[in-house]
């Protein structure tokens, strides 16, 4: 009889010991003695854009599959030893899409034939001197790339335009909090959270003219200016 109360006693104990540390563990909510006031507010910075994002491949259509991706993989080969002799970095070419797909021929009320396979291989390639990146798209053709699109032009290392931008995007937010503020008869006492929901280059219009046949004049790719932007979230606390 001793003995179980003895255990009873000491469950009673841990239970107790739960409990507490369950208690101390809720976060403690202050009340807030003022007014809140939650401003939105988007700050942007600008620089030129100093890297070029291009998808360039080759595509290759003949009557079976393995002829397709024979013929691809030869004319790929001479378009990706193009991109080295040209200077492009190892690490600035990506195989970016890999397909092979049978082509068919319709006719009413009949079902479809293959005529043939279509293959394709495409690269993502980074061109870190913009005002080269056209002469070597113009090289990639006369060695057999059909396939290219892009640019997608942007900001290398972002990080301090991306900080110019958080910085204005405080400023914006700070001076709608006053006039608010005013307007209410307040004043702003302090800011009680910052929460960014967005820090991210916003990518400029392509710029590249492609040509559809040799021409004399060379393809052009402008890299403009890259704008880039953060939104932030901030609670302030009028009094």
């Amino acid at each position: 009889m001793i003995r179980l109360a003895l255990y009873a006693t000491a469950a009673g104990l841990t239970l107790a010991t739960v409990s507490a540390s369950a208690q101390e563990a809720r976060p403690m909510t202050m009340p807030i003695d003022g007014t809140m006031l939650e401003i939105s507010a988007d700050g942007t910075s600008t620089r030129a854009p100093d890297l070029a994002m291009i998808q360039a491949g080759v595509v290759t259509q003949a009557a079976t599959a393995g002829d397709a991706m024979r013929q691809n993989g030869t004319r790929m080969a001479t378009v990706l030893a193009a991109l080295r002799r040209a200077g492009v970095a190892e690490r600035d070419i990506q195989t970016s899409s890999i397909a092979l797909s049978p082509q068919y021929r319709y006719a009413q009320n009949e079902p479809p034939v293959i005529t043939g396979y279509q293959a394709s291989n495409q690269v993502t390639v980074r061109f870190r001197d913009i005002a080269k990146s056209g002469a070597i798209l113009d090289a990639l053709v006369k060695e057999g790339a059909n396939n290219i699109s892009g640019p997608n032009l942007m900001v290398d290392k972002p990080e301090a335009a991306l900080d110019e931008a958080r910085t204005a995007a405080v400023a914006t937010a700070r001076a709608r909090a006053e006039l608010y503020a005013k307007a209410a008869g307040l004043r702003v006492d302090r800011i009680l959270s910052i929460s960014e929901s967005g820090a991210m280059p916003v990518p400029p219009r392509p710029m590249m003219m492609m040509r559809a046949e040799a021409a004399a004049d060379a393809t052009q790719v402008v890299a403009g200016e890259s704008e880039l932007r953060v939104s932030l979230s901030v609670r302030f606390l009028l009094k």
